[in-house]
């Protein structure tokens, strides 16, 4: 079973795309060992986050955690599958990334990613350096935050999500499923390894309507400086953590300082 775990803090304005967009690339797999659930953690949301994933055919477990780690090994433990499948509330996904996740943990891949594409309107100076921001995690093999997957096993035996991390989550993970597929060798009779997958998931691309590149980029520099002890506290991330203001770009609240 393909258990699709989507954290989400008040995201109503694109819960709803998302699980739909899981549903529909889910749906008609055929054996039963592909069947799939879609688990929506909700966390601390004070909009119809919960409301709407619900009606929208998920399966919604209630946090109060206020961070991204937490509150996706929150969905890992409840899901009952046999490979999750981490999707961002604003994030939506096609058949051909189901298939592909199918596909490679069928044949030695233990965890991954995808490749991504930003939804429209795209500033220019987005439209000019995202594309090598997502090659870049494509050559060193990096999952994209906005999907993630492993297999149950592999993600338990490597702990999952590191909670002492309020952002990078997703990188500190890849790092520990590509030592983990190392160390074991083989997975099922085949090289065990940790793939990013060339199908394209479709992410919202708020935060690059909402805040400059000169932000953006000065942040990220920062906390490659700084490294682990830049992630350690929600306080110093508002752009993950940030009160939401309305995106330019959609009429729809976003997220900002």
């Amino acid at each position: 079973m393909l258990s699709f775990i989507v954290p989400a803090h008040d995201e109503e304005s694109s819960i709803v795309a998302t699980v739909e967009s899981i549903v529909a690339s889910a749906q008609g797999l055929g054996r039963q060992s592909e069947a799939f659930e879609v688990v929506v953690v909700n966390d601390a949301s004070t909009d119809r986050t919960k409301e709407l994933a619900e009606a929208a055919g998920a399966r919604v477990v209630s946090v109060e955690v206020r961070q991204i780690a937490a509150a996706r090994n929150a969905g890992a433990r409840a899901a009952r599958g046999d490979v999750f499948v981490f999707v961002d509330a604003d994030t939506r996904i096609t058949r051909d990334v189901v298939d592909g996740v199918v596909h490679a943990t069928s044949h030695g891949v233990i965890g991954g990613g995808a490749m991504v594409d930003f939804d429209e309107p795209l500033p220019f100076w987005a439209r000019v350096t995202m594309p090598w921001m997502t090659r870049v995690y494509f050559l060193f093999k990096m999952a994209a935050g906005c999907f993630v997957f492993a297999t149950r096993d592999a993600f338990e035996a490597t702990g999952g999500f590191d909670e002492e991390l309020y952002a990078g989550e997703e990188v500190e993970l890849s790092g520990c499923l590509k030592r983990y597929a190392k160390a074991i060798g083989q997975w099922h009779g085949h090289r065990a390894r940790f793939t990013v997958l060339r199908p394209r998931v479709l992410t919202s691309s708020r935060k690059l309507r909402i805040h400059s590149g000169f932000r953006i980029f000065g942040e990220l520099f920062r906390l490659m400086f700084l490294g682990r002890r830049g992630v350690k506290k929600r306080d110093s991330l508002s752009l993950w953590y940030g009160p939401r203001v309305r995106d330019p770009g959609k009429g729809v609240p976003g997220e900002a300082e």
